[in-house]
């Protein structure tokens, strides 16, 4: 009882993933780095099978334990090897490689049948190379018989029609070199902001659509939240003194009680989730009784809570389930 309840709905996620598919008409690559953004990664990957033809991961670490517990299809690691121990795991595990900068592209020769997918710098500046020395970069792979499965690159502002321009344009042709080398390469650029700003590739590589969100500002597609968090009441109290939390309370609050959650548990201090005032490390004060031991419901919508906050979606997500007992509905 004194663990937050994470509970995570993997049919959610299913008609989500099948609601992608719909709107991009082409195979999903399903990111599900950083524990699929609090959900479970292990769960997620096997609730997708049949329906995502590949996953995104962002370590060796996590295409590792993804291997380790029966998922078969293709796992990209997203970010490049720095080592050759992570190099030699990657192949270990069969995952995919990203192949960024000559010095990682040279981590990967005589691994034997490593497949990598080519990282494109269009303009992002975080991985990959200069669209400009994409050719040299293939010739090198071809020469060192490292296999290019795929050519990728990320938008930095999918909301942005000249950005998002000026980035497709480099891809096509980053994406053109790759295929007169590696005629099965397969392209992909869009993450969920990109897929709805409309996509001209041979995959879509979507994470927060999964998860039951959009970007900010950005519609065309319905999704639903998979994620809800419930607290436990630890105490209901009659108001004794000036204080409630980190707070003077108000002369007419009379009725509190204390829920087990606090910002140690990955939520924000400044408030929110109906607490009075500053949340503690561990607990939270709020108005009104509650019975002891009831699992309240605090946090369903990751948005809402996010935009009270001034952040995303995305970082709520990845924060609130890393010390919750996490409960599946299949």
């Amino acid at each position: 009882m004194q663990s937050i309840l994470a509970v995570v709905n993997l049919n959610e996620i299913r008609k989500n993933a099948r609601a992608v598919l719909r709107h991009a008409n082409k195979p999903l690559i399903a990111v599900v780095k950083d524990d699929a953004y609090g959900h479970g990664a292990e769960q997620v990957a096997h609730a997708l099978h049949g329906v995502a033809a590949a996953f995104a991961v962002a370590t060796v670490e996590e295409g590792a334990r993804l291997r380790s517990a029966g998922i078969s299809e293709p796992i990209l690691v997203l970010t490049p090897p720095l080592a050759k121990e992570e190099a030699l795991k990657i192949a270990a595990y069969g995952l995919t490689a990203t192949a960024s900068s000559c010095r990682s592209l040279d981590l990967l020769v005589g691994l034997g049948e490593i497949e990598a997918h080519l990282a494109v710098n269009t303009g992002m500046n975080r991985y990959g190379f200069r669209a400009d020395r994409v050719e040299a970069a293939l010739r090198e792979a071809a020469k060192k018989n490292v296999k290019i499965s795929g050519v990728y690159s990320h938008l930095y502002a999918p909301e942005n029609d000249a950005a998002r321009n000026e980035q497709k344009e480099r891809f096509f042709r980053a994406a053109a070199q790759t295929k007169r080398y590696f005629p099965e390469a397969k392209a992909h650029l869009s993450a969920t902001g990109g897929m709805l700003a409309g996509d001209d590739f041979d995959a879509v590589r979507v994470g927060l659509a999964l998860y039951g969100y959009l970007p900010e500002g950005q519609k065309g597609l319905s999704v639903t939240p998979a994620l809800k968090i419930y607290a436990a009441v630890a105490e209901n109290r009659v108001r004794f003194g000036s204080g409630a939390g980190y707070q003077r309370a108000a002369e007419d609050l009379n009725e509190l009680h204390t829920l087990r959650l606090g910002y140690g548990d990955g939520f924000f201090r400044e408030g929110g989730l109906g607490a009075f005032g500053k949340l503690c490390m561990d607990a939270c004060v709020r108005k009104g009784y509650a019975p002891v031991g009831k699992r309240v419901l605090v946090l369903e919508n990751a948005a809402a809570y996010a935009a009270e906050h001034g952040t995303t979606a995305y970082e709520v997500l990845v924060n609130v389930t890393k010390k919750a007992e996490i409960y599946y509905i299949f």
